[in-house]
């Protein structure tokens, strides 16, 4: 189906001014389909002719000013209207498809108990799938919605319910204006708990199957949801402008969260049915915060067209980051900012596919779904924080809450946000946003010393360094923190600003002091900019990071030593080494979980099979370290268990925990270990599909069945590969989320012999596979199936091959793009490995 195109969405908002949506759906029916109807109120320009967007099973009928329209000449996914009146009613009825994607009306049937669950999904373009609509975020209007379903279901909606006139009836009061993509409703026999909050009413939903875990948590989910309200409040001068609150916590879902105005959704992982980490609840606080940021930026003020996205998302990650570290138990959110998001930004903006934050335009919708990524999330909230730090936080908030007054319930772009931040900073923010927002790419930070023979700084600077094929430098504002050997911190405010020191910023403050300790550009971590340190630096790294109190900077130089081994600038061993004389001191659990993730993916694939084994062996040990020093039953331990069961290739104390023994004492061997010590097993070959079908039978849920699912693709067994590549790569009927189990469990870098015949297969199947199914699922798949341990050239002659058809999908080219460029950077890393060996 054609994707709406810029070029489209701005003749028809020329035309048209959607007035009101009255939605009736009835969910009764059971089976497959729903019925929905809707009269949409708009007034048009005389005479003119446009389309409604439509995705029905069957489209029964039509109606337009009283007279009907012949449904055939319905097109894909629009319906012309032609002959079009000042003021115009158009209804639409049709048979509609529930959704197993995550997309659209998703429908959901629990294992654990047979019960039927709905949610509606409109992002990105699939409020077609729910009834018919003028999909664009500018076509904002009041949507009235009215439910038909089963009596003893549970409904809610966007809106305040206004009425129950009958059993299985449920009617919706109008909303304020929406873009149609935030129109959502849960359906079925939900676990509601409500509260409220400073005259909000609030609400949290999940599976009956999973009321006992909500309950455990609501106090902590209430609690982070008022401190963050209270928050929002005392930085904005609107108010929440949406009346009551809710939260549902949705099976199957693709996404963290979406932010529905009144009726947020969210995965419910969050969920949490099993021992976490602190880190796992810090990611659901950071979560509910994102999506309440939202409800100014994006909801209340709504982008005009995907080129400016980051009006929605880069704010929504920049402020749910700082009201979650101003407002929560999770004070070092920041911290977890540094070494996890950033790191995907970093990641994606050097990148292939690398793009602006604001680009300059976005052809269509389905090119807007591929900036959902690092860059529109990570980096611009970095940018954020960096025009923060250099505009100042008084100005920052004033241009914002001006810019809210100015476009209430309304659109807005680039442009207009700059004119209200200019005006309250009094600085004209163009040439800012032409380097930091229009161009791409990231600039290095390097710190560049040398001594006299008093061992005292002759010079210091931070030298800043562009791509060559994107020469941007930028303004910087940043720290440069001097950590000594007893430590003592200093920091050196600078400004670096390439128009006047072409790139090299000396730092005078240094000049004839004692060269020692360790200096660190971006300390406090302001800016975006990849860094690196100086060799005396770097080379006191091992002796600085254990003693080093503040967790920021430590999070701050394990980016740094990760990033230089993604370069290929230090080998990976050297990060190895780190690992071993580091992370047994580590205290902070999520810089303990992202160097283990993150290290753990450059192991296998930047090492060879013999130099990885004897890398897991260190790291493994590392991690045991860890183990033994964690307290008991903290998320410190659980990190350090997780961590060591992901490398370990010792079965017995693997299975030994899995039966109760020799287990660390405080430590759960729960729901979700199990199934982590369980698939390390399969993968080494230590258990099979009978130990698999008893902890399914056992576990009788929906993470059960993904967890079996992924488990049975990781089988070292050759006809348990090919029933999971059919999976992969043609199945339809299962979800979303267990075809994705299946195609992440299917790859294991032990099992290269026995998924080599797969690596040319990837190539020559996905096309089809990534048409089978939506852009965003297909997406998913396209990049959890790669071969990506099958680091060789070959395998990057067959992407080449893929790459030159002109037959794919925009988003299987983006990917396989990337994930190629990722087998270059192990290919390179793995050559000057042998170079250095012969």
């Amino acid at each position: 189906m054609p994707s709406l195109t810029r070029e489209e969405a701005t003749a028809r908002r020329a035309l048209i001014t959607v007035e009101s949506y009255e939605v009736d759906l009835d969910l009764t029916g059971g089976g497959e389909r729903f019925d929905s109807t809707v009269t949409i109120r708009f007034r048009a320009t005389p005479g003119a002719e446009t389309f409604v967007e439509v995705k029905p099973v069957t489209l029964r009928r039509v109606r337009l000013n009283g007279r009907d329209l012949d449904p055939a000449t319905l097109v894909d996914n629009r319906m012309p209207l032609t002959g079009l009146a000042e003021a115009n009613s158009l209804t639409v009825t049709a048979e509609m498809a529930y959704s197993n994607t995550g997309e659209g009306m998703h429908r959901f049937v629990d294992p654990a108990d047979g019960e039927t669950y709905l949610y509606a999904m409109s992002f990105l373009d699939d409020v077609q799938r729910i009834f018919a609509a003028f999909d664009q975020p500018d076509l904002k209007a009041p949507v009235t919605l009215s439910v038909t379903a089963p009596p003893e279901w549970t409904v809610a909606a966007n809106g305040q319910l206004a009425d129950t006139p009958r059993p299985g009836r449920w009617e919706f009061a109008p909303t304020a204006p929406l873009a149609t993509y935030f129109v959502s409703l849960i359906a079925g026999p939900w676990h509601v708990r409500r509260d409220s909050h400073d005259g909000i009413p609030l609400g949290v939903y999940c599976r009956r199957s999973l009321a006992t875990h909500l309950d455990a948590d609501l106090d902590e989910i209430l609690t982070v949801t008022k401190q963050c309200l209270d928050r929002f409040h005392q930085l904005f001068a609107e108010r929440y402008p949406f009346g009551k609150y809710d939260q549902a916590f949705v099976p199957e879902f693709n996404a963290g969260a979406m932010e529905n105005p009144g009726l947020v959704t969210l995965r419910d992982d969050y969920v949490f049915r099993s021992a976490v980490t602190d880190t796992q609840r810090e990611l659901r606080a950071t979560t509910i915060a994102h999506e309440m940021a939202h409800m100014w930026f994006g909801d209340l003020v709504t982008m005009r067209w995907w080129d400016d996205l980051w009006l929605n998302e880069s704010f929504a990650e920049y402020l749910g980051t700082r009201v979650t570290a101003e407002a929560t138990r999770f004070d070092r959110a920041w911290t977890t900012f540094a070494i996890r998001r950033k790191a995907w930004g970093y990641t994606a903006d050097q990148r292939p596919s690398t793009h602006p934050v604001a680009p300059e335009e976005v052809a269509d919708a389905a090119e807007g779904l591929l900036n959902f990524d690092g860059i529109s999330y990570a980096k611009g909230a970095s940018v954020l924080r960096q025009l923060v730090a250099w505009l100042g936080d008084e100005s920052f908030l004033a241009g914002l809450n001006a810019h809210f007054a100015a476009h209430r319930f309304g659109n807005a772009t680039l442009a207009d946000l700059l004119d209200g931040l200019s005006t309250a900073g009094g600085r004209d923010l163009t040439d800012w946003a032409q380097c930091w927002l229009r161009r791409p790419q990231v600039n290095t930070l390097r710190m560049q010393t040398s001594v006299d023979a008093d061992g005292r700084w002759v010079s210091a600077a931070v030298v800043q360094t562009a791509p060559e094929a994107y020469p941007v430098l930028r303004p910087h504002r940043v720290g440069v923190g001097r950590y000594a050997a007893d430590g003592t911190v200093t920091r050196i405010e600078v400004d670096l600003d390439p128009d006047v020191d072409k790139g090299r910023t000396e730092l005078s403050e240094l000049v004839g002091e004692p060269a020692t300790g360790l200096l660190l550009p971006n300390d406090g971590d302001l800016t975006f900019a990849k860094i690196r340190l100086d060799p005396a630096s770097a080379d006191a790294v091992p002796m600085v990071l254990p003693r080093l109190a503040d967790p920021l900077a430590r999070a701050l130089l394990w980016g740094e030593a990760l990033d230089a081994a993604r370069d290929g600038e230090r080998p990976v061993t050297a990060l190895v080494s780190l690992i071993a004389a580091a992370l047994p001191a580590e205290t902070e659990v999520i810089i303990a979980e992202e160097v283990l993730g993150l290290s753990r993916g450059l192991i296998d694939r930047y090492l060879d099979p013999l130099a990885r084994e004897a890398a897991l062996l260190r790291v493994a040990g590392a991690c045991a370290a860890l183990l033994a020093g964690a307290p008991p039953g903290g998320s410190l331990q659980l990190a350090a268990a997780r961590g060591l069961i992901a490398v370990s290739t010792d079965t017995g104390l693997l299975a030994g925990w899995l039966a109760g023994d020799g287990v660390p004492e405080g430590l759960a061997v729960d729901a979700d270990l199990r199934w982590a010590l369980l698939l390390r097993l399969v993968v080494l070959g230590a258990a099979g599909e009978p130990e698999i079908a008893a902890e399914a039978a056992a576990d009788r849920s929906a993470v059960g069945a993904e967890r079996a699912a992924c488990c049975r693709a990781a089988l070292p067994d050759v006809d348990a590969k090919r029933a999971a590549w059919e999976i992969v790569t043609r199945s339809t009927e299962l979800s979303n989320r267990l075809v994705e189990a299946t195609a992440e469990g299917f790859w294991q870098p032990e099992q290269a012999e026995l998924t080599a015949p797969y690596v040319p297969r990837y190539f020559a199947d996905m096309p089809a596979a990534a048409r089978l199914r939506t852009a965003w699922v297909a997406d998913g798949i396209t990049r959890l199936a790669f071969p990506r341990f099958a680091v060789a050239q070959p395998t990057r002659e067959l992407a080449a091959a893929l790459l030159a058809r002109d037959d794919l999908t925009p988003g299987l080219r983006r990917w396989v793009t990337d994930l190629d460029d990722d087998l270059r950077r192990a290919l390179v890393a793995r050559t000057a490995v042998a170079a250095a060996s012969a």
